[in-house]
């Protein structure tokens, strides 16, 4: 099965139709492409349109002729990278070139090539899985809210302050250090009997909560030393992310005579 799609073609996000389990299809900007499964068959991806079936980043030299490129092997699609880029893939995984290929789960993948000022350029990939079931579009359907963590007033006033820079949308933005959080909540609260310490294991209770409820990356054991800030920063994304912290939250930096 081999099948054009249009560059006016919509993102495989939202659906594709059902297909052979096994067909990959793949779809830019400029449009995509569709290939059944075949034990070798090969598909190119990069800035040259005339020799690649799937062509992205047409107008950004940072882009590789052929910057990728997927092939079916051992009943499975694999992504490989020939350009000079990284390929970026789910999680902030970075495929390498000559790396060895990585292997395509059945259901949506989006790759990701960073180009000139800034530019990224997308590549959609779907896989149809063994029961062959493609999404369908829910254009009706109610949006599924963020999942929330709970926070008690302290927490939430510690971890605004300890995530401020974030909240500000500073660029590259680290936490704030213990002593620094505490002396800001001992001018917020003079009676709280605020120090360093206390902070500290505040911050440390929040996290094992959220690690044990299956968030990753907030414990010494996910990460490799040196720690530094990584936990408290992986913290502090997952609050963002989940709408937990969002930026009116401030507010709660005001003093009282403010």
């Amino acid at each position: 099965m081999t099948e054009t799609l249009s560059p006016g073609h919509s993102s495989l996000a939202l659906g594709v139709p059902p297909a052979q389990p096994g067909t990959i299809y793949a779809l830019a900007i400029a449009g995509g492409i569709v290939f059944g499964p075949r034990e070798g068959r090969t598909i190119l991806f990069g800035r040259n349109r005339p020799e690649v079936h799937v062509c992205i980043g047409e107008d950004d030299r940072r882009v590789s002729r052929q910057h990728g490129q997927l092939t079916h092997q051992a009943n499975q699609w694999w992504v490989s990278n020939t350009g000079r880029l990284p390929i970026r893939l789910p999680n902030s995984r970075l495929l390498f070139t000559d790396e060895e290929p990585i292997p395509l789960v059945a259901g949506y993948t989006p790759l990701f090539v960073r180009g000139s000022s800034g530019r990224e350029h997308l590549l959609e990939l779907y896989v149809t899985g063994s029961d062959a079931q493609a999404p369908t579009s829910r254009h009706l359907d109610p949006t599924h809210p963020p999942k929330n963590w709970r926070l008690d007033p302290n927490e939430r006033l510690a971890l605004v302050v300890l995530g401020q820079r974030y909240l500000l949308h500073e660029a590259r933005p680290q936490p704030l250090s213990w002593t620094q959080v505490a002396r800001e909540l001992d001018q917020l609260q003079p009676d709280a009997g605020w120090t360093a310490k206390k902070v500290e294991h505040l911050v440390v209770k929040v996290r094992t909560r959220l690690s044990k409820d299956g968030v990753a990356g907030l414990t010494r054991e996910e990460i490799a030393e040196p720690v530094g800030n990584s936990l408290n920063h992986n913290l502090i994304q997952e609050l963002l992310t989940s709408t937990t912290l969002v930026p009116p939250d401030l507010r709660l930096l005001n003093h009282p005579d403010d």
